[in-house]
């Protein structure tokens, strides 16, 4: 494996097995620089988002790096405060421009029920739903999905749907795996994505994953990443310090025994779980 090594999606397009994450990254210099870092590491997947504000920078990135469009998997998302038809439709031509780009890879509903239109959010996800269906036969996206959903919405949104969702985003580590969200996506053929793969931090705090860390002469950082892969996951690591970029893909020269793996499952709650303010009501 490498990082050009891919997963089919269930549409059959192909998906890196690692992206490049830019939540909480700042727009302008630190975004454009971390983007290019990652890409020159050897990344071809970053994942962004209308929310994070850093599109514009991506998207400059990517002209910057002279890769070849076609090499580049982007995905970005949704906004929670534009979610009806309309909004979603001219949310997506926003991202195109703003990215500078004439297609999307993945396209994600960002959150299932974003308070604004947490009262109805079941036809609200039908209506964005509905115009990313026809930004993909209009050769916009080549894939849709979604992030944030647990079953009962994915099960609301499949009641509608024409095209059945490829990836849920989610947070998910080792400390919080969420382990019968994954079942439930992988059962219905959606790929789960994993942010916050090294639990925005928190997972450094654990002993023992130093100790595994060393037994193979590598950073915890690398370990867990690993660990998402093994999963069946995909990971989405950020930085802005070009050092850990770099680091943070060097996860194809080692593997993690079934022995090792069992104990850092064993880690669930020791660096806590996710807290989203928008998941009362949930």
């Amino acid at each position: 494996m490498t990082l050009t090594t891919t997963y089919q999606l269930s549409n059959g397009v192909e998906i890196p097995i690692v992206g490049f994450g830019t939540w909480q990254t700042p727009d302008g210099d630190v975004a454009e620089h971390s983007v290019l870092t990652a890409l020159k590491a050897g990344y071809r997947h970053i994942d962004t988002a209308a929310a994070y504000k850093n599109e514009a920078s991506v998207g400059r990135a990517i002209v910057k790096s002279g890769i070849p469009r076609e090499e580049i998997f982007i995905t970005t998302k949704l906004a929670n405060t534009q979610r009806t038809f309309e909004e979603t439709r001219k949310a997506i031509d926003a991202s195109l421009e703003q990215l500078g780009v004439d297609y999307l890879d993945l396209y994600l509903i960002h959150w299932p029920n974003p308070k604004k239109y947490r009262p109805n959010w079941q036809a609200t996800n039908a209506d964005s739903w509905r115009a990313m269906e026809e930004a993909v036969q209009a050769g916009k996206i080549r894939a849709i999905g979604i992030s944030n959903f647990h079953p009962h919405h994915i099960d609301a949104l499949l009641e509608t749907a024409t095209i059945k969702p490829v990836v849920n985003q989610i947070y998910a580590n080792p400390s919080d795996p969420q382990d019968e969200l994954v079942a439930y996506n992988t059962a219905h053929g959606i790929l789960t994505e994993a942010y916050s793969p090294l639990g925005t931090g928190r997972i450094f705090e654990i002993e023992s994953l130093q100790t595994l860390a060393d037994h193979y002469q590598k950073t915890i950082a690398q370990l867990v990443l690993r660990w998402s892969l093994q999963k069946g996951l995909l990971p989405l690591p950020k930085s802005v310090t070009e050092s850990r970029i770099i680091e943070n893909t060097k996860l194809f020269d080692f593997e993690i025994t079934p022995e090792d793996m069992a104990v850092i499952d064993q880690l669930k709650g020791q660096a806590g779980t996710a807290a989203n303010p928008d998941e009362v009501n949930f």
